[in-house]
């Protein structure tokens, strides 16, 4: 498997985030947090944030996130840049693993995910906290069934050979009968 630094990491939070802002917006609206003031020629909105309106934009950004990663392998932002979520050995995300790893997401991201990019560049799996804790990895998605076909025992249907060549020699035939007794 190919792990991914922060590069193609960096471009995919940005693409989720572009998709999440507008729905957090439309959260914070919804819900009523926002003040809006107009004099002639002006208007503005100011969101207030309110306890309704951060829960719902809380439970947005992490079950986005921990949702997509545990169904689908990775987020919208993860599917387009061509990097993916995975246990050890390329295997799906649990449950639990993408909860762990979405919860510490909170810390990666200090200072626009700077904490996550320095661990990322310290790992020699290229892993942030998050997968540290959770034990995941973020992969080339192409690499993920390499790996996986790889590793995986072969079963007695694929033991077939590649070739008549390859097959092995064919066994003596049996010898002929004793002659009947005189």
């Amino acid at each position: 498997m190919e792990y991914i630094s922060v590069g193609r990491r960096a471009l995919a939070i940005i693409v989720d985030t572009v998709i999440l802002v507008p729905l957090a917006i439309v959260i914070i609206v919804a819900t009523g947090d926002v003040e809006s003031t107009s004099e002639p020629g002006t208007m503005s909105f100011e969101a207030r944030g309110g306890g309704l309106s951060t829960v719902l934009v809380v439970l947005l950004w992490f079950g986005y996130f921990t949702i997509l990663e545990k169904t689908a392998g990775a987020t919208l932002g993860k599917k387009l840049v061509g990097i993916r979520v995975v246990m050890q050995g390329g295997a799906p995300l649990t449950w639990g693993a993408s909860v762990i790893r979405n919860l510490l997401r909170v810390v990666d991201g200090f200072f626009f995910y700077l904490v996550a990019a320095i661990i990322v560049w310290n790992s020699q799996q290229r892993q942030r906290l998050g997968d540290m804790a959770a034990n995941t990895f973020v992969v080339d998605a192409r690499s993920v069934g390499a790996a996986s076909a790889a590793q995986a025992p072969a079963s007695p249907t694929s033991m077939a050979p590649a070739s008549p060549t390859a097959m092995p020699p064919a066994s003596p035939p049996p010898p002929p009968p004793p002659p009947p007794p005189s």
